[in-house]
């Protein structure tokens, strides 16, 4: 097992293929980035304790918090402990007593957790540098060429030169003859 490194949930998104939900998680001061696919069911609870949103009955993970507190036990964190075979593993890390207790967990509920018990998120290293991702320096444009990202800020006309045959058709479309229903209705007395 490698060291701990702490994270921030970055952002909560949704596939556009096939609605799976998708919680990312950034390391601190670094641009190290470490997706995680959730069921849509975490991703709610997580989402709702990020924005706040009062529910009028306790939720899983709320229910889990209070549980905690009942038995005089504190979280202090939780943990993307491993991954084995695409699958994420993480722990919540308790003290109860003085006594430091790990739990077995998934990590979408350990940070579901974590988002409302106010803990730190902590991934190994190890599972950062298998699963993280590290925005690439060199991208491909449309013509197919590797630049640098600062090439493409620094000149940005070149793709939009390619664009200009699309300014030149919508330049040259006639629209006078055209007609919308609701410009058949501004005709209409009342």
């Amino acid at each position: 097992m490698g060291k701990m490194v702490e994270v921030v949930i970055d952002s909560l998104r949704v596939s556009l293929t096939n609605q799976q939900r998708v919680v990312i998680l950034h390391e601190k001061d670094t641009e190290n980035y470490l997706p995680i696919w959730i069921g849509p069911y975490e991703a709610e609870a997580i989402t709702i304790a990020l924005q706040d949103v009062e529910v009028s009955r306790p939720l899983t993970h709320d229910l889990l918090k209070n549980t905690f507190i009942k038995l005089n036990a504190r979280v202090l964190r939780v943990e993307v402990s491993s991954i084995r075979e695409d699958v994420f593993f993480g722990k919540i890390v308790v003290d109860q007593n003085g006594e430091s207790i790990e739990i077995d967990s998934r990590p979408s509920d350990a940070i579901a957790l974590a988002v409302r018990v106010h803990v730190p998120i902590l991934v190994d290293s190890d599972v950062m540098a298998k699963a993280g991702i590290h925005p690439e320096e060199e991208v491909t444009n449309v013509k197919g060429t590797v630049t640098t990202e600062q090439e493409e800020i620094d000149a940005p006309d070149k793709t939009i030169g390619n664009l200009s045959i699309f300014e030149d058709f919508i330049n040259n479309l006639d629209l006078g003859d055209l007609k919308s229903d609701d410009d058949d209705q501004d005709e209409k007395p009342v």
